[in-house]
């Protein structure tokens, strides 16, 4: 199997998350700049929940332009990764009715660990069927960028039962470390 039908669902499965997540933007109550701050904070996680599907989808594509090859378990490894990326707009609902307390908080960070736990194994089985000496799992070495990640998720998700806020700053450290594309595929493409 090539990679293109992956790609162009995963393509497709993303566009609806991300219009799910505008979709579920309310509009502030009233006309006063003072309307829009009481939903800034709200707003402000949309973005970085936007970021995050972002960024997922930015390292599938790289991922899939170092893949030769794809078959049934690779398939079935992209729809659980695409499965707690379509949770994302269900967290941020959850949120948004409640506030920043605890259990939505934890809940985003499940959400966004368990969507790095099955990109990782998408990699792993990616890897198994193009051989250990290909592109992809040259490119990613010990990838330790993954590995970090679930740590601070795992934190992320510990702390927001004692401070909700800190956990988001965690979510965004996240997001910072990866907002770059992961270059490495792309330099050893190049190579």
């Amino acid at each position: 199997m090539d990679t293109a039908r992956l790609a162009a669902f995963t393509d497709g499965v993303v566009a609806i998350i991300i219009t799910i997540m505008v979709l579920e933007i309310r509009v502030p109550h009233g006309t006063s700049l003072a309307a829009l701050q009481a939903d800034a904070p709200v707003l402000l996680a949309y973005v970085l929940s936007y970021v995050n599907v972002g960024i997922f989808w930015n390292n599938h594509h790289h991922m899939l332009h170092a893949t030769e090859r794809v078959d049934g378990r690779v398939l079935w490894a992209n729809l659980a990764l695409l499965f707690w990326l379509s949770l994302v707009p269900f967290v941020i609902r959850w949120i948004d009715d409640t506030g920043f307390t605890a259990l939505p908080t934890a809940a985003y960070g499940v959400v966004l660990m368990c969507a790095a736990v099955c990109y990782n194994l998408l990699q792993r089985e990616i890897i198994r069927v193009n051989g250990r000496e290909s592109l992809l799992a040259v490119a990613i070495g010990d990838d330790f960028k993954g590995k970090l990640s679930i740590l601070l998720y795992l934190l992320a998700i510990a702390v927001a039962f004692v401070r909700p806020w800190a956990a988001i700053a965690l979510y965004i450290a996240v997001a910072l470390l990866w907002l770059v594309p992961d270059r490495r595929i792309e330099a050893r493409a190049r190579s």
